[in-house]
């Protein structure tokens, strides 16, 4: 478990190290997660010491939101002050976020309809 605990970290740090040198408007952990992706596809299949480590890390998740939510709470004048900002920000990336999911969802079921057609 520490050694896929170990990996992930590192990963993780090759992602933040990454994005800092070459100056990628991308968080690094996300990075990272692709580098994790891209090295389990070519090795084939997940290790399982890594699957049980991840398991436990997505079972435990809602812990991880604890120090936000204090945050929240510490903040709760700053946020009162820009409602109306945050308010407008959450609406249009719910907008937006549907508009992006809507045409990468229609876009998928043309790519697959064309496929069949092309099997059948």
């Amino acid at each position: 478990m520490i050694n896929a605990l170990l990996a992930l970290l590192a990963f993780q740090l090759i992602g933040e190290v990454l994005v800092r040198a070459l100056d990628v408007p991308v968080p690094g952990p996300v990075v990272g997660m692709l580098l994790l992706f891209v090295a389990l596809r070519a090795r084939g299949s997940v290790p399982e010491a890594l699957q049980h480590t991840a398991g436990n890390l997505l079972s435990n998740l809602s812990l991880l939101f604890v120090p936000a939510g204090v945050g929240i709470s510490a903040h709760l004048a700053l946020l009162w002050d820009s409602w109306w900002q945050l308010l407008l920000t959450i609406l249009l990336s719910t907008l937006l976020t549907l508009l992006v999911t809507a045409l990468v969802m229609r876009s998928a079921i043309r790519v697959v309809a064309q496929r069949d057609r092309q099997e059948a």
